[in-house]
This record gives structure tokens, sequence and C-alpha cells, in this order.
């Protein structure tokens, strides 16, 4: 395997993750009234439902993004 094709793997996985997270805060700024990790400490399931999608949608647009 070649050595440029892993460092541009890995290169893609941190983008993925910052982008992952900026668009976290990006969501979290837009929705000043629910305080998520507050909720989550409560115990909010309906919450905690709404962030996975809310990965798993920012993860399925980022990885179609960058491949």
């Amino acid at each position: 395997m070649q050595i440029s094709i892993i460092v541009l793997n890995l290169v893609y996985a941190i983008l993925g993750v910052v982008l992952m997270y900026v668009s976290y805060r990006v969501i979290d700024r837009l929705t000043p009234q629910v305080d998520f990790p507050e909720e989550l400490k409560r115990g909010n399931i309906a919450v905690a439902i709404f962030i996975a999608a809310l990965f798993l949608a920012i993860a399925i647009i980022i990885g179609n993004a960058l491949s």
C-alpha cells in the first residue's frame, strides 16, 4: 500500500471529524433555546435521537462530498 494513500485517508478522516464538529456547533448556535448537553444529562431521549440522526445525516453528506 502506498504511503500517499494512507496519508490522504488520514487527512480525509481528520477533515470529516472537523466538519462534523463545526456542523454540530452551527446547529447548536441556530437553536439557542435548546441546551443539548444539559438535555442529554437529564436523559432526554428525544434530544439524543435528534443528535444521533443529525450526526448520521452530516456524516453521509460529508462522506459523499469527500469521495
